[in-house]
């Protein structure tokens, strides 16, 4: 029995997402108990490492660390430091990657692995894990997918540890840790077109898609998958985009959370909460893109709880 197969086998059930807390709650909340989202202001390789260590309890064996590399020099990017931090602190654990769909020198391994010189990822290995093609993961309940086409090395990891730069996205509204595994995971070639539908949808449908294949890599990686959004450099574009525009939200802090419908919905109520003049261009970006969707179909596709409890550390 492969590793991979042993800790899916252990991980048991995953526990039916509920509609719950924050700003957008439309219902009673359940008697589930509520999500932990923990929270710190301060933004830090220290109190990174901090929160860390409230989520990590099922990591281990082989580590992979998802996290948005960037468009060569991209202006928004988080500072290195914070994920090589972090890194330092996971053992046997690889940044990874996949190439992407749009032109970019990223569309292809030898064009991406410059961009990660360029951007400073040369401090630990960086696994492009469609290097060698992909492999399909099946998409439980999936209304437009049963199946996406990830990255073939995520086979070789027991654990991921997803690492995000919440900000806004073109087609998504916001990027969090959905978006970050979803479009992230998907190979280059085969799984982004997948997620994109044939004529680059947008809207509702998009977004449905975005959230299917995030569900692909959560239902993969069970209880051994956990979640970190640094909310800084928070532009209202993705930093694929290599000219995204200058932030004009403040930075807020890190979140850490083991559910993934918890920390997304509690990453848009703080910027919600926010006075109008801080928070308006970002909730333009969010509202115009229809972003809120993906909270409102992960929590129909069972991927968490928006009901949680946010533990300042």
């Amino acid at each position: 029995m492969k590793r991979r197969d042993f800790f899916k086998m252990s991980a048991g059930a995953v526990a039916a997402g509920l509609l719950g807390g924050g700003i957008y709650k439309t219902f009673a909340a359940s008697q589930k108990e509520k999500a932990k989202v923990y929270y710190s202001k301060e933004i830090t390789p220290e109190k990174l490492k901090e929160l860390y260590h409230k989520v990590n309890q099922d990591i281990s064996g082989k580590v992979a660390i998802k996290l948005h590399t960037g468009e060569a020099n991209g202006p928004n990017l988080l500072p290195r430091e914070l994920a090589k931090a972090l890194q330092a602190d996971i053992p046997d654990s690889t940044i990874v990657e996949c190439n992407v769909l749009y032109g970019s020198l990223r569309q292809n391994t030898v064009g991406h692995r410059k961009v990660l010189e360029i951007n400073g990822w040369t401090f630990c290995p960086v696994d492009i894990m469609d290097a060698d093609g992909d492999v399909n993961l099946p998409i439980a309940g999936g209304k437009h997918l049963k199946e996406v086409a990830v990255g073939k090395h995520i086979e070789n990891y027991d654990s991921m540890v997803v690492y995000t730069h919440f900000k806004g996205h073109a087609m998504g509204g916001f990027g969090g840790s959905l978006k970050n595994i979803a479009i992230g995971c998907a190979s280059g070639k085969v799984g982004k077109a997948q997620l994109h539908g044939s004529n680059w949808e947008t809207g509702k449908k998009f977004l449905e898609r975005m959230v299917e294949g995030g569900k692909a890599i959560t239902d993969h990686f069970g209880k051994h998958i956990t979640y970190i959004n640094v909310l800084k450099n928070i532009s209202v574009d993705c930093d694929c985009d290599a000219h995204g525009a200058k932030p004009t939200c403040p930075d807020l802090g890190i979140l850490a959370s083991t559910d993934i419908l918890a920390i997304d919905q509690a990453s848009v109520d703080l910027v919600y909460a926010l006075p109008e003049k801080d928070k308006h261009d970002i909730v333009e970006r969010i509202e115009s893109r229809e972003g809120l969707h993906q909270l409102k179909y992960m929590d129909k596709l069972g991927m968490g709880n928006r009901d949680y409890e946010l533990i300042e550390v």
